[in-house]
């Protein structure tokens, strides 16, 4: 949910979700933005699956006239890329949620979710060219992560995308960071900002304080600090 806060767009827009898994973060998206039309890119036929049967639901007839899935591989290139769906230069927003254990980590034994969970070589290099590739220029990449993947995530966005904006989740005050948002413009030659960091809970609480509260339940977005954002750059037409 913290994801689909990035994107703070309130005009008509496309946002690309790059491994989607059941599509909660894009759903989240469209839930919150009436303009916006999204597609899930996801390679797990089950996970295509699952997202397939929530828009089918009574309770997303609304939403499912803005979203559709579609079973690709956020690593191809080229023609098969653009085949899959990925359009050269098509999206204003793409998001991720990309698999964020190390090779090394514990895995689950649950085939499925260790998939899902468990981070490739090069993965962001791989998954970042494929975002900058999909996106109009100025267009807004937002993804989470662990902070650990901090210098993978710098050295992917290279000359593709600048203005990085990054803010460290803490679960309560004193205690260390366990993910960051991160957000950047396709071409931009800004500065990488931190902005102050999210805690998430109170001392010993479990329940989210104010802002992210408001975040996590689609209540407001979260904007960049600069200001800048997809909505104020010329729409390619569909």
């Amino acid at each position: 949910m913290l994801l689909a806060s990035l994107v703070a767009d309130d005009s008509a827009c496309r946002v690309a979700d790059l491994g989607a898994g059941a599509g909660a973060a894009g759903m989240a998206v469209a839930s919150r933005l009436e303009k916006v039309d999204v597609t899930l890119f996801e390679l797990s036929p089950e996970m295509v699956d699952f997202a397939q049967r929530s828009l089918r639901l009574p309770a997303n007839a609304a939403l499912a006239k803005r979203i559709c899935v579609k079973q690709a591989d956020v690593t191809l290139r080229a023609d098969v890329r653009r085949d899959a769906g990925l359009l050269d230069n098509h999206f204003h927003h793409v998001i991720m949620n990309p698999p964020y254990n190390d090779a090394g980590d514990r895995k689950t034994p649950d085939a499925l979710k260790a998939a899902a969970h468990a981070m490739t070589e090069d993965l962001f290099e791989h998954w970042l060219r494929t975002a900058a590739a999909i996106m109009i220029p100025g267009g807004q990449l937002s993804l989470i992560a662990r902070p650990q993947s901090i210098a993978d995530i710098i050295a992917a966005c290279g000359r593709r995308f600048g203005g990085l904006e990054i803010t460290l989740i803490h679960p309560r005050a004193g205690e260390d960071a366990v993910r960051m948002l991160v957000t950047a413009i396709k071409g931009s030659r800004a500065r990488l900002t931190f902005r102050a960091p999210l805690t998430m809970h109170e001392n010993d609480s479990n329940a989210f304080l104010p802002l992210v509260d408001d975040l996590s339940n689609g209540r407001v977005g979260y904007k960049r600090k600069d200001g800048t954002t997809a909505d104020n750059r010329p729409r390619p037409s569909s």
